[in-house]
């Protein structure tokens, strides 16, 4: 299938360039304050032309298969390239959403022009819990714009309850890769077992997960 295919060399492509890190022992902060020993860095693909590209095409093709839009959002301030990559790509208008509004001029949210009812694709580089996601999707529905959907290279994928709050407000994550890619990968490459088996603890309970 070729979603499973795109979402194996995803993986690949972020474990190659650096973008995954492992910390069993002093973990890391998420966006939510929860802590993983695990981090995925999708900032460093704007430093990797090459596979940049490919991400981008295997973009493209996702959501072809998807509903169609009328412009591409980029979240402040992550999500502002891979939303500029897109749009190239589609040749859709593009706009980005601040996280808070400016305090200055017309103290706007979102910078760019979209036409009343337009179907707005949001762009992230990743989502975690999903938490941040539907402060930029409100933007976009109280400016006028309808917006269901939102795009990341990287999904954790672990936090059902949050997912399910997204749902519960008609917004669907697209992601090219998830945590179970990057663990199939892990283990292709011989990487100890202990360290994976370890993030494998973490994934299954997040909430609860904490280090030894």
């Amino acid at each position: 299938m070729l979603k499973e295919k795109f979402a194996q060399e995803a993986a690949e492509i972020l474990i190659d360039i650096g973008a995954v890190s492992i910390s069993v022992e002093k973990p890391f902060t998420l966006t939510s304050g929860k802590k993983s020993p695990v981090y995925v860095d999708c900032r460093k693909i704007i430093s990797f032309p090459k596979e940049r590209k490919k991400l981008m095409k295997m973009a493209l093709q996702i959501l072809q298969n998807r509903a169609s839009f009328d412009a591409i959002a980029g979240g402040e301030t992550a999500g502002i390239p891979f939303a500029a990559w897109i749009s190239e790509l589609t040749s859709l208008p593009m706009i980005y959403i601040r996280k808070k509004s400016k305090g200055f001029g017309k103290n706007k949210r979102i910078e760019g022009d979209f036409k009343p009812s337009s179907n707005i694709l949001l762009v992230e580089d990743l989502a975690t819990d999903g938490g941040s996601k539907m402060s930029f999707v409100n933007a976009i529905r109280d400016a006028g714009g309808q917006c269901n959907t939102c795009f990341v290279i990287f999904h954790y994928n672990i936090f059902k309850q949050e997912i399910d709050k997204l749902k519960a407000q008609n917004v669907s994550i697209i992601e090219l890769a998830t945590w179970k890619n990057i663990i199939d990968v892990l283990y292709s490459r011989k990487i100890p077992e202990s360290r994976i088996k370890s993030i494998e603890s973490f994934l299954k309970n997040p909430n609860e997960w904490k280090p030894k």
